[in-house]
């Protein structure tokens, strides 16, 4: 019996610490049960400008890389289809409906080196900052392909309109 104390102390340790994992992560979704849920995908977009396969890396506060958005499947890492119409933005994250961020919801683009739990190469990331009803967000993604991550960020800044394109380069 004497042998099975330790062990027993350390499993009720790692249930503690994954319970309060849990408790925090449901708090994080509290505080933000404000954020209302994204667009649904408009039926008449016609052809995508732009199409990439790319893995959501996170989905975090604008300028809060830091900053997890937990509400709305947001939260999770996940490969993704992000499709660029003239109207606006699709992002089709695996285990949840898609959704579209309309053309006057997009506040930048760019490039990004880090956001939470992750860091790659020097601009290893594209970042697409939009409004989710009053919540500026920023939403990370990985490209494999660095050529196509440039030609994905030049093609979001040019659909951006023409009050936020000076914001556009931020992070």
């Amino acid at each position: 019996m004497a042998e099975l104390l330790p062990a027993f102390v350390i499993l009720l340790v790692i249930v503690a610490v994954f319970g309060l994992m849990a408790w925090g992560w449901r708090g994080r979704r509290r505080r933000q049960a404000h954020v209302p849920a994204p667009e649904a995908v408009p039926a008449d977009l016609g052809e995508p400008a732009a199409h990439v396969e790319a893995l959501h890396v996170a989905t975090t506060l604008a300028d809060e890389p830091l900053e997890r958005v937990a509400v709305h499947g947001l939260g999770f890492r996940a490969s993704t289809r992000l499709s660029v119409y003239s109207r606006g933005v699709t992002l089709d994250l695996a285990g949840r409906d898609p959704f579209f961020i309309p053309v006057a919801d997009l506040r930048g683009a760019g490039r990004a080196t880090w956001t939470i739990d992750r860091v790659v190469e020097n601009d290893g990331l594209v970042f697409v900052r939009w409004m989710l009803g009053t919540t500026a967000i920023d939403t990370y993604l990985r490209l494999s392909d660095s050529a196509a991550s440039s030609a994905l960020v030049s093609t979001l800044l040019d659909l951006l309109p023409v009050p936020h394109r000076a914001e556009g380069t931020t992070s």
